[in-house]
This record gives C-alpha cells, structure tokens and sequence, in this order.
C-alpha cells in the first residue's frame, strides 16, 4: 500500500439499482414513477429564462420551500430542500448524529442508511425486523445516538402505523428522529403532523417517487424552526447552490399541481392491488405493500433464477443477494399494460418450471 492509502476513506459504496440504456425494455427496478410529470413542469422548464441559467440559483431555493410550505401548511422555516432525499439524508446525518452513541435503523432498510453512518463515521446498530418485516418499536427504546426509519419502509413495502411511529418517537426525544417517507404518498399516514408535538423530529420526503422527478433530484426535510436551521447552517458550509434554477422552477410547478399528483398516485394504488391480487392467484407471498412496489416471494421459485429469466425478457425487477431477503424480488408498479406484460411472463414461466 502506498503511505498515502492509510488515510484514504475506504467505504463499501451503495450500489443503485441498474439504469439499462437500451429501449423497449419494462423497467420496474429502481421505484420510478411510470407517468410523466405534471404538465405544468414542462411549462416551467420551457419558460426558463437564459438570464436565470447564467447567474447562480436562489441559495435559499425560496420558489420551492414556499410552495412546499404551503402545500403543507408549514412556515417556510419549517423546509429544508435538497438535491433528492439522498443528499437530504445525508446532510441529516452529518448535523444530527454527532454524540458517539450507535444511531438506530432497521437491518432490512434502505441501504445508504449503513454507507453514510460509515462514511461519516457514526456508529450504528441494525434492529431486526419480525419475521412479517415489520419494525418491533420495543427495540428502540433503548439509549442510542439517533433513529432513523423509512416509512413504508425499503424494500418490504411495509408501513407502521402512525401511533408505533409516534410510540418511536416518544421513546427518543432526547435525540433526533428521522421518518423517511419516501413512499408515504401511496397509502401510508405522515408523521408531518407530529412535527409540532415533537421539536426532535424530521419528516423527509422525494419528488423522485410520486412527483415523477427522478431525473431533476428533489426532496426535502419538514420540522422545527430550530432543527431546519441546524440543517441549513451545514448545507451553506458544504455547498451554498444545491438546487439549480431549472429544478427550482420545475419543482414548484410539480407541487402546485395537486389533481395531477392525485391522479397519478390513485392510478399506481388501484395498479398495486389488483397487481396483488393476480399475484396471490399465481402462488406469490408478500406483504400487504403501501408504496409504489411489492416485495414479492414464490415457495417453489429461486428468485435470482427469476429474476435472470425475466431480464432475458427485457423485464427489469430488483434483487437483492442479502441475510434474510435473498428469495424476494423487488418490483415497482408500472402503468397496468406493463404490468399485464409482467403477469403473462410469471405465468408462462410458472407453467414451464413447476
């Protein structure tokens, strides 16, 4: 090893979900909305003024965390914005988790949770889901650093009930909490209204999911004055233009549009249940999912084997090769003609091989 490699900051990476450059493939592996923006984003990236794109972004991102605020009827104080709920995230952990004390988090979970706690060196502790993946609240109770959970959770598709995730809460309001709802918008009930009963807790959220905006990187954090400062006193540290000019606009526009984000969310969840209706008939077992995705398993199939035989197909599903999960399958909800291309080749493939 060359002496400048012993003070390198060796992480295992985070490894997302395969992006395919060729077309007419299904892509059902990394949670994408299937529907386009709402029209108004369009619009707003149309409109961009070439005077805009040649001076620096709002720093303050003030267009998108006012109309979060008033989507959410929260103070603008109240918002913090970020470049995806990643960069959020991690700007979470950096601020909040300084104490020494091991952060808490499930061992089924998002799986940057373990990447940031490494890179910024905060220990952490895996709380084992039950055997139906669900969080036991009893296991947070002990002392510890700071939690941190999605809700649903990734990838089980899993969602606790607000009072578990308020008995959480309750338990550690000596430190920060963290509810990633990622995927709230598709049948679980927010934490955003505990927010003012609880000045140690952060509500975050994507545009990645239930906003179609992916490919622009938009999320954000909701809590107390306090804890939204903390949050912004370390961003304008690190990097004071996080959000370009285009996205601002084009967030703003997504958020103002509410019956299109109705719209499109009620078709996913319609999607979702008969998708899980059909796939009980054929034999799979998964749990009743509130996102965008089930996390699905068959007695009597390999799922790496399946999931090989469905890429041959040009259908992309997400599996995972890890302790507990490593027969289960991943797959996010498509429009209802991708999906019906999905059940026909599960019972083509089930008729060949059982």
């Amino acid at each position: 090893m060359r002496a400048w490699e012993k003070h390198v900051r060796k992480v295992v990476p985070y490894v997302p979900g395969e992006q395919p450059k060729h077309r007419n493939i299904i892509k059902l592996n990394t949670n994408e909305n299937p529907y386009p923006p709402a029209p108004g984003v369009t619009e707003a990236l149309k409109a961009m003024d070439g005077e805009l794109l040649r001076r620096y972004p709002d720093p303050a991102a003030e267009v998108l965390v006012k109309s979060l605020a008033g989507r959410y009827g929260l103070s603008p104080e109240q918002v913090f914005v970020g470049v995806g709920s990643d960069d959020v995230l991690a700007m979470c952990f950096l601020t909040f988790f300084n104490s020494g004390r091991p952060i808490l988090f499930p061992d089924i979970t998002y799986s940057f949770y373990d990447v940031w706690a490494e890179v910024f060196r905060i220990p952490y502790e895996c709380q084992p889901l039950n055997e139906a993946f669900e969080i036991v609240k009893e296991d947070y109770y002990k002392a510890n650093g700071g939690v941190i959970f999605p809700n649903p959770n990734a990838p089980t598709g899993m969602c606790q009930s607000l009072e578990d995730v308020e008995d959480i809460i309750a338990h550690n309001q000596d430190v920060v909490v963290i509810v990633d709802e990622a995927y709230i918008d598709f049948g679980g009930r927010s934490a955003l209204e505990l927010i003012d009963r609880y000045d140690n807790l952060l509500v975050v959220q994507t545009f990645s999911k239930s906003r179609s905006l992916a490919g622009l990187r938009v999320g954000y954090a909701m809590g107390n004055k306090t804890l939204i400062k903390y949050l912004n006193d370390v961003k304008y540290s690190f990097n004071s233009y996080t959000m370009n000019a285009p996205t601002l606009a084009a967030a703003a526009a997504a958020v103002e549009d509410e019956a299109y984000f109705q719209e499109t969310t009620g078709k996913i969840i319609r999607t979702r249940e008969r998708v899980k209706e059909e796939l009980r008939e054929l034999g799979f077992r998964f749990g009743d999912s509130k996102s965008n995705f089930l996390f699905i398993t068959h007695p009597e199939l390999a799922a790496r084997e399946l999931f090989e035989a469905l890429k041959i197909k040009k259908i992309y599903v997400r599996y995972f090769n890890k302790p507990r999960i490593d027969n289960y399958l991943r797959v996010t909800i498509g429009t209802d003609e991708e999906m019906d291309v999905f059940l026909d080749f599960l019972r083509r493939y089930l008729k060949q091989n059982l």
